[in-house]
């Protein structure tokens, strides 16, 4: 089994790569000192924080090995894709509920069982829910459906 290819080792380049982004995307920010913290301080040691864990993750994860990595399921990621793309495209031509709808109906595709009532249940609860906290909570200016509301 190759160690290069298991959860931890992987898990430990993801935690490297989220380190020296952060480090790179906060280097215009002053540092300061501890006791006079500028506003690139607590970012710059967060990052070195987790690209030190990244590291002690990948070091053990050579020494003890792990789990490999299982292969994507490439179904669940296109189908949840799909259904956010789906809603974004139609949020503004169609209203909330409709792209409410079509992303429910999309994305319960990716599941390993499909089952119709289940679906009209959350779509239900999920477009009043939906309706309740953004157009009536936040009053934001979003339409429920197109022409209607």
């Amino acid at each position: 089994m190759n160690r290069f290819l298991t959860k931890d080792f992987l898990s430990g380049l993801m935690f490297v790569a989220f380190g020296l982004a952060a480090l790179y995307f906060g280097q215009h920010l002053a540092v300061g000192t501890p006791v006079r913290m500028g506003p690139g301080y607590v970012p710059r040691m967060l990052s070195l924080i987790l690209l030190a864990l990244g590291v002690v993750v990948c070091i053990v994860a050579l020494v003890s090995g792990s789990e490999p990595v299982e292969r994507p399921k490439w179904k669940p990621i296109t189908l949840v894709t799909l259904g956010i793309v789906c809603f974004a495209l139609l949020f503004e031509r169609a209203g909330l509920i409709p792209a409410l709808i079509v992303l429910v109906m999309i994305s319960s595709l990716a599941g390993e069982e499909f089952k119709l009532t289940e679906v009209i249940g959350n779509i239900v609860v999920l477009s009043i829910l939906c309706t309740i906290v953004f157009k009536v909570g936040l009053g934001m200016n979003i339409s429920v459906v197109q022409g209607i509301w």
